[in-house]
């Protein structure tokens, strides 16, 4: 890691670039106190194209939306109401 001052990165500009290209760590300080870090831009992924899975996705059958037969077997019809009570909410009257 090599600290540089500002004026210092401003006349070796070119030579501070092709030693963070070789890997080392650049950092550029103001009196002494480190300001900017010098460091390679990383290659972007690669983009992706069009039908890059073509074959590998399937398509749902006509049947797919229909009613399970066996379905009543797992959830049995609900007998009460969870999420309100058997009785209304009343406020006492002062």
């Amino acid at each position: 890691m090599s600290i540089v001052s500002i004026h210092e990165a401003k006349t070796h500009l070119s030579r501070l670039i092709q030693r963070a290209l070789e890997g080392e760590e650049i950092i550029i300080a103001n009196r002494n106190e480190p300001m900017v870090r010098l460091q390679v831009v990383r290659e972007s992924p690669p983009s992706r194209q069009f039908g890059g899975l073509k074959g590998l996705v399937l398509a749902m059958g006509d049947h797919f939306n229909d009613e399970l037969e066996d379905f009543g077997d797992y959830a049995p019809p609900i007998s009460q109401r969870v999420a309100e009570p058997k009785k209304p909410y009343r406020r006492k009257k002062p």
